[in-house]
C-alpha cells in the first residue's frame, strides 16, 4: 500500500483542502499524509476526510500538523 504525501505547508485555504481532495479522489483508498502549518487547513482537511469516509489522525511535529487519512 502506497502512502501519498500532500505537502500544503505555506499555503492558505482553500488550497490545502483542494490538494487533499484531489489526492483522495486519485487514491480511492489507502493512506494519505497531509502536512499543514495552520489550524484552518488542519480543520478543513479533517472535515473533508471525515465527510468522505476516511479515518483521520492528527499529530503535531515541529510546529506543523501531520494529518493521516486512511481508508
Amino acid at each position: 500500500m502506497n502512502e501519498r504525501v500532500v505537502d500544503a505547508r505555506g499555503l492558505l485555504c482553500p488550497e490545502p483542502m483542494l490538494m487533499v481532495k484531489r489526492a483522495i479522489e486519485a487514491a480511492g483508498s489507502g493512506t494519505i499524509k497531509a502536512l499543514a502549518d495552520n489550524s484552518a487547513a488542519r480543520e478543513n482537511i479533517k472535515r473533508l476526510g471525515q465527510s468522505q469516509g476516511w479515518s483521520v489522525e492528527i499529530t503535531e511535529e515541529n510546529g506543523d500538523y501531520v494529518i493521516i487519512l486512511k481508508k
